[in-house]
């Protein structure tokens, strides 16, 4: 009466986590100078508190993390970002 057949079913499909490959935007876009007058675009490079995000997270490659954070540096010494934010986003 018991089946013979060791075949396990789920309800529901087991859940895989794929991890998506992280690339550097700068190096697949072939842009080469990064515009610290352009605070929309620097934005994505910003937690909501108006930290500068790491490099493991954001996927950047060291050379244009550095410029990326020069910009955004020079882009708060303008006025155009904020040091401080409670909720920037």
């Amino acid at each position: 009466m018991a089946q013979s057949n060791s075949e396990i079913r789920y309800l529901t499909p087991p859940t895989v986590e794929i991890k998506k490959k992280k690339y550097c935007r700068f190096k697949k876009n072939k842009i080469k100078y990064i515009d610290y007058k352009d605070p929309e675009f620097l934005k994505k490079f910003l937690n909501e508190q108006g930290k500068i995000l790491p490099r493991r997270i954001t996927g950047t490659s060291l050379k244009y993390q550095r410029r990326v954070a020069k910009a955004i540096k020079r882009s708060r010494h303008l006025a155009m970002l904020p040091y401080v934010a409670d909720l920037l986003k």
